[in-house]
């Protein structure tokens, strides 16, 4: 369903607002932003000319520039995730894994996995036939890729990775307007201890937690899921169980489907006491992977913790009886693995390789009716830790701005 580019020009350069000038001709060939351990990395297809009156007048000394000489496909940016140091020693460096990895996708082929004559999650299987890939971009820490199997590539990721797809067309860049930041630094400047907020977080039930768990698991015996990959009926039921268990705490709740064949996002949403346009989203995926083609998908830390954690914010507020002076919204993103596919359609316009259906039909919800978010959240493997090892809260030393609201 790929339709394969011609041969192409490929940039990669760091970040920088002036190559998006007006004048620039790079600005209508931009592709997104992609980090690189703690780089921001853009990524352009221009034409030759364009690179050629770019590199004469402008060329950052660590861009990579790659012609493409074999036809494009989809392309995909893989990534070492940021890990505390300690669990580094588990993984291998990610050169190794990369080359571990590019093995396993050029002898690999997507076949569809049974479960009881219902496909439960596309997984790899080793047939010993090229499946087809380039290396158009490599660091110590990232690669661009144009691979045949992208929509389930995530099935192949190592351990701490992390791929995000490319789009097929360039995106516009919008920054994001002075007065937003200026708002939110407000906002983060005024934070402050709250006994009020203190003892509401008290409140949450942690055995409530386990058991909302254990059901997304499928290890309560019950619910019956196996896997919660995006494409798997066990995503589709938890995507309904999540609904209803939004809406008995007094949440308007909607199931919005972003793409074919992917389980929808889960958008639930606390509308403001006040006559407000605010809003401020917590967010958590609840898809999951299973790691090298393994069928079995139970997701419990990646992002089990993370949707049982919205849910139990969602009891607490029913429990407590709290309202908001602003709307606060509570989703449960689909399509994480795949490359925040279901956040994206959410947050902004958004075209896929299997294209002029996406092109026209999938839209960014957000972006499209002018939102007025102050802030969000997003939730991923919370209190993740070794065994043994004691909990512990990971506070940045910097907050980035232009990292929180990226294209």
């Amino acid at each position: 369903m790929n339709a394969a580019w011609p041969i192409a020009l490929l940039l990669v350069t760091p970040f920088d607002p002036s190559l998006f000038t007006p004048n620039s001709c790079l600005s209508t060939a931009f592709y997104g932003n992609y980090q690189q351990g703690g780089t921001t990395l853009s990524v352009f297809r221009p034409d030759r000319e364009c690179l050629d009156t770019w590199t004469t007048r402008a060329r950052a000394s660590s861009a990579s520039i790659t012609e493409a000489r074999e036809d494009i496909q989809q392309l995909v940016w893989v990534e070492e995730q940021a890990i505390d140091v300690a669990l580094k020693t588990q993984t291998r460096p990610f050169g190794s894994e990369l080359d571990n990895f590019l093995y396993t996708l050029s002898t690999s082929e997507r076949t569809p996995v049974q479960n009881g004559g219902t496909p439960v999650q596309e997984v790899m299987v080793n047939t010993h036939r090229q499946s087809g890939y380039a290396v158009l971009y490599r660091s110590p820490k990232a690669a661009l890729l144009s691979v045949a199997t992208a929509m389930s590539i995530d099935t192949l990721l190592p351990r701490f990775w992390k791929s995000t797809l490319l789009p097929t067309n360039p995106v516009p860049y919008i920054p994001v307007p002075s007065s937003s930041l200026k708002h939110v630094k407000g906002v983060l400047a005024n934070l402050r201890f709250d006994p009020v907020i203190a003892s509401i977080v008290g409140n949450i039930s942690i055995p409530q937690i386990n058991n909302d768990i254990r059901f997304l698991t499928g290890e309560d015996g019950k619910s019956g899921i196996i896997s919660r990959h995006s494409f798997s009926s066990g995503a589709r039921a938890a995507a309904i169980w999540l609904k209803n268990s939004f809406e008995e705490t007094g949440a308007v709740c909607e199931l919005k489907p972003f793409l074919p064949g992917f389980t929808p996002n889960v958008v639930c949403r606390y509308s403001s006491v006040l006559d407000t346009t605010a809003t401020v989203i917590l967010g958590a995926h609840y898809d999951s992977r299973g790691s090298f083609g393994d069928l079995r998908a139970p997701g419990g830390d990646d992002d089990g913790s993370g949707t049982a954690a919205l849910l139990s914010i969602a009891k607490t507020i029913k429990r407590k009886g709290i309202r908001f002076l602003s709307n606060v919204e509570l989703v449960a993103f689909a399509g994480e693995e795949q490359g925040l596919l279901g956040s994206k359609a959410y947050s902004r316009k958004f075209i896929l390789p299997f294209a002029q259906y996406v092109a026209q039909h999938v839209s960014g919800e957000l972006r499209e009716a002018n939102a007025n978010l102050t802030m969000m959240i997003q939730a991923d493997m919370l209190a993740y830790r070794e065994p043994g090892e004691p909990p512990q809260l990971g506070l940045p030393e910097l907050y980035v701005i232009t990292d929180l609201f990226k294209n």
